[in-house]
């Protein structure tokens, strides 16, 4: 289930358009392929974005063809401006870039083919940190799920959104592997069907029961006692503990706060962005209309309808019962707490 692999000198992503009917791989091996790649939402889920674009880095390095550094460096940041406007809701596709570009010039290295294997040194850290973040915020997240917990999930927050294992779905297979029964219903999740396809694709895949239902249905599953907590991911979590996820979110966690059940956002650090002070000031993609009124390339909507289709939406701080990172678990107040957990990374 890996949807992000570096084999020889390029980089393979799995086509998750395709889930769950086929499993086909994208051979890229130009950074245009990887940024086209990001933006259909081939390779998608906030870490999975982050490590791919830092290969996708490596892989516009090795096509600007100079021997001097200062030219290398300008045409290297002009590549992961490219990178950057693929998706500008999800922080950590700039964070990975960032870190792999502060790698590079902080560099007293001056030849450059030697500056391109330390670029793929770094993309193999973001790549293996991501694997080694999840496994660790799956360990104190599954402390929060009692035995039998019926977990409620939206979007997609598995190994195919990361480097490896998951965020939200990564605290299920942990708890699974602590010997505990759970079972998940996943959301749908319009209009795109990550939760339909992918979702319950990773959880058939590991033999955890699953149910899939419609969007609609979330509160009147709620309402039937049926859910005991909701786990979702995040592609930027601000710094008062606002958070951005996948368009349907909001809806869900005002109908679990509505039902008194817990509400938890499982992300990395590398997801908190502590430089934007609420979700008022997260930029939200807004995609093509045709993802709403077309299935499968039928239309399913009237010529000429308007369509409002913003990617992802933005959950209040004060609908958060709990943030699950890789350094612990994180309560409210947030802007005092996710400060000092995030002290050593500013």
């Amino acid at each position: 289930m890996d949807a992000i692999i570096w084999e020889n000198d390029h980089l393979r992503l799995l086509d998750q358009t395709k889930l769950p009917g086929t499993m086909e791989y994208i051979e890229c091996y130009d950074y245009r392929t990887v940024a086209e790649s990001i933006k259909r939402l081939a390779v998608r889920g906030a870490p999975a974005i982050g490590a791919a674009a830092a290969y996708g880095l490596v892989l516009g390095a090795k096509q600007i063809n100079t021997t001097d550094r200062k030219e290398f460096l300008e045409k290297l940041e002009a590549i992961a401006g490219e990178l950057r406007a693929t998706r500008p809701t999800a922080v950590n596709l700039a964070w990975a870039l960032d870190r792999m570009l502060m790698r590079v010039n902080t560099s007293s290295e001056q030849d450059v083919e030697k500056i391109r294997r330390v670029m793929l040194e770094e993309a193999h850290a973001i790549y293996q940190e991501d694997v080694q973040s999840n496994r660790k915020m799956g360990e104190f997240g599954q402390e929060l799920l009692p035995n039998g917990a019926r977990v409620l999930t939206h979007c997609n927050a598995g190994a195919l959104a990361t480097a490896g294992y998951g965020t939200a779905l990564g605290v299920i297979r942990a708890a699974k592997e602590k010997g505990k029964e759970v079972s998940v219903f996943a959301d749908e999740t319009r209009p795109l069907l990550q939760g339909a396809r992918l979702t319950a694709w990773e959880m058939v895949q590991e033999g955890i029961p699953v149910t899939l239902i419609t969007d609609g249905m979330a509160g009147y599953l709620m309402a039937k006692k049926k859910v005991d907590c909701v786990i979702v991911g995040a592609d930027r979590i601000t710094a008062n503990g606002d958070v951005a996820n996948k368009i349907g979110t909001y809806g869900v966690a005002v109908l679990a706060n509505y039902h008194k059940i817990p509400f938890y956002v499982a992300a990395p650090l590398s997801t908190i962005d502590m430089t934007l002070s609420s979700g008022e000031e997260i930029p939200i993609e807004e995609r093509d209309p045709k993802e709403v009124t077309h299935h499968a390339g039928q239309a399913m909507a009237p010529d000429g309808v308007q369509v409002w289709n913003p990617a992802f939406d933005v959950t209040p701080n004060s609908l958060v019962t709990a943030i699950i990172t890789e350094m612990g678990i994180i309560y409210p107040p947030y802007t005092e707490n996710l400060a000092k957990i995030c002290k050593p990374n500013k």
